[in-house]
């Protein structure tokens, strides 16, 4: 299978497993669960469950990734969910269609951001009750990137420092634990699935910073320089939030500087980890050189 058709593979099989493990939208109460499925199906590219699932298979695993990968989805969704409310980025557009508190209302947005939290560790509990072992290092990865010293922490340094301010330091903190910490945790849970020894995690954890730290290098590059159509959400929303970035601190010419060594030295841990020409390859050229 070549590496496009095998990545459409991985994103029908998340299709198909949120249909699967979320609760249907007849389910009481309707407005609520028809919020959470409308925001976890209102498009996107699924990278994070991708990067699980094919980390899963490269150790060869026997444990069925697919719930694992909704459950980071389900994740990621509630923080987008609760990043675009009037309190946060006051954003209109998600993925080219209404925010959920735009499509909905604001207090429902919030309540469907916080079950959609909350079930992402329902599905861990429950899918992998036959091997305890696996599911308590599962929730351990998950709940520690998305808490309050990575994900939710880089969030509220961003919120910290908007107004343009702050250092270079603070910047890749943020960078690190807002956008990398969730990534990251994708790939190491897909490991821990595919049973990958400790040499291998570490390696793992190293790429998935460098993907993490990349993917959001291009969001600000794509804020300045694309369109709403292409982006599927506001442009130059950052300047306008006085958001601090990767070009208001270092300029744009080095953030693509920055991405250039940084997809060099993914090249590098993907075939230490996988040899060469692998999908984790492919893929992580393609998350540095995306449009949208």
């Amino acid at each position: 299978m070549d590496h496009e058709n095998q990545l459409k593979d991985y994103v029908q099989q998340v299709e198909e497993g949120i249909l699967q493990l979320l609760p249907s939208i007849e389910t009481r109460p309707s407005q609520l669960h028809s919020a959470m499925t409308y925001s976890l199906k209102a498009g996107g590219k699924r990278l994070r469950p991708v990067l699980l699932m094919a980390t899963s298979e490269l150790f060869g695993n026997t444990i069925d990734a697919l719930p694992a990968a909704v459950a980071v989805e389900c994740l990621h969704s509630y923080t987008l969910i609760h990043d675009d409310l009037p309190c946060m980025d006051d954003s209109d557009l998600r993925r080219g269609k209404p925010s959920c508190h735009k499509q909905f209302d604001e207090a429902t947005a919030v309540l469907a951001g916080d079950a959609l939290l909350t079930h992402a560790f329902q599905i861990l509990g429950t899918a992998y009750e036959a091997t305890p072992n696996t599911a308590a290092k599962l929730v351990v990865i998950l709940s520690n990137a998305a808490g309050s010293q990575h994900l939710i922490g880089g969030q509220m340094e961003d919120i910290i420092n908007e107004g343009g301010n702050a250092d270079p330091e603070t910047l890749e903190y943020i960078h690190k634990n807002k956008t990398a910490a969730l990534l990251t945790a994708s790939l190491h849970m897909g490991a821990v699935l595919g049973g990958a020894n400790t040499t291998q995690i570490e390696k793992i954890l190293q790429l998935g910073e460098c993907l993490g730290i990349t993917f959001q290098i291009v969001d600000d590059l794509l804020d300045q320089s694309s369109n709403v159509a292409d982006l599927g959400k506001p442009i130059q929303s950052d300047t306008a939030n006085k958001k601090t970035t990767y070009l208001s601190v270092h300029g744009t010419e080095n953030a693509q500087q920055r991405v250039k060594s940084l997809k060099q030295q993914a090249t590098s841990l993907c075939e230490e980890i996988a040899g060469t020409d692998s999908f984790l390859e492919w893929l992580s050229h393609k998350m540095a050189m995306r449009s949208n």
